[in-house]
């Protein structure tokens, strides 16, 4: 796998549409991504003294958190009323290579700050609600 550029790791918000069309969300300085999995142990006496896990069980999830400057594009405009209304929506991760990670999300953190003499810059926190797919 080739090393990959991290400005090209995006945040797309969908704009409601059945199928979505995807924006990006402007200004992000840092994206990250977690995939999550609960382990669900079923380690008996039989195990040896080692613990076993049970393959495909336990709960997943995929939480995503960003931050960047605030340009008040529309797809950040989207975002905070997402934030607003508790609204789960249709997200996309982009990567370089043209990997591209999608489901909905909750947004559960929407933070602003902004020093008197510099930018106004927000950070944010998405977790997953059902199938995230790779495509």
């Amino acid at each position: 796998m080739a090393i990959e550029n991290g400005s090209a790791f995006l945040l797309k918000v969908g704009d409601g549409g059945a199928p979505p069309t995807y924006r990006t969300v402007a200004g992000l300085r840092t994206t990250q991504l977690s995939v999550n999995g609960e382990a669900v142990n079923v380690t008996t006496k039989d195990s040896g003294g080692w613990r076993e896990l049970l393959s495909g069980a336990g709960v997943r999830s995929v939480s995503v958190s960003a931050a960047g400057i605030f340009t008040g594009s529309d797809a950040e405009l989207r975002l905070r009323g997402h934030a607003l209304s508790g609204v789960i929506d249709d997200y996309e991760l982009s990567f370089e290579s043209g990997e591209r990670l999608r489901g909905r999300f909750l947004v559960t953190r929407l933070d602003y700050a902004g020093d008197y003499n510099g930018e106004r810059n927000y950070t944010l926190n998405l977790e997953s609600s059902g199938a995230v797919v790779s495509l």
